[in-house]
């Protein structure tokens, strides 16, 4: 495997652990597909269309979104938002998140 390579594939699985994360701190408020990816990306954090709407379904299973179709405009448009269970499951990624980026930063600072 070429260097290049290498560094792109252990990139996409780095931030594919941010992932879930990045899509539940955006949905407090309901939003649909296309303005998620839009509002992250504004964010630099990129996403793929078919990687958000495999893992909106998956959270949603989780209990940790719930969708509803708005039909009112141009053209209809699902729309998620986090779950009581959602914000709770939220609030303790962020926390771990927080205790890991801190000890990731100490590690990295001994260079």
């Amino acid at each position: 495997m070429e260097e290049k390579e290498l560094l792109t594939n252990l990139e996409l699985e780095l931030r594919r652990g941010t992932l879930v994360l990045s899509v539940l701190s955006q949905l407090a408020q309901p939003r649909y597909g296309y303005s998620l990816v839009q509002g992250l990306e504004s964010k630099r954090v990129s996403i793929d269309p078919n990687t958000l709407y495999p893992l909106l379904r998956r959270l949603e299973k989780q209990g940790l979104l719930y969708s509803e179709w708005e039909t009112g405009g141009p053209k209809p448009r699902k729309y998620y938002r986090r779950t009581l269970l959602g914000d709770g499951i939220y609030a303790e990624l962020k926390r771990q998140w927080r205790l890991m980026a801190a000890g990731m930063e100490e590690l990295l600072k001994e260079e």
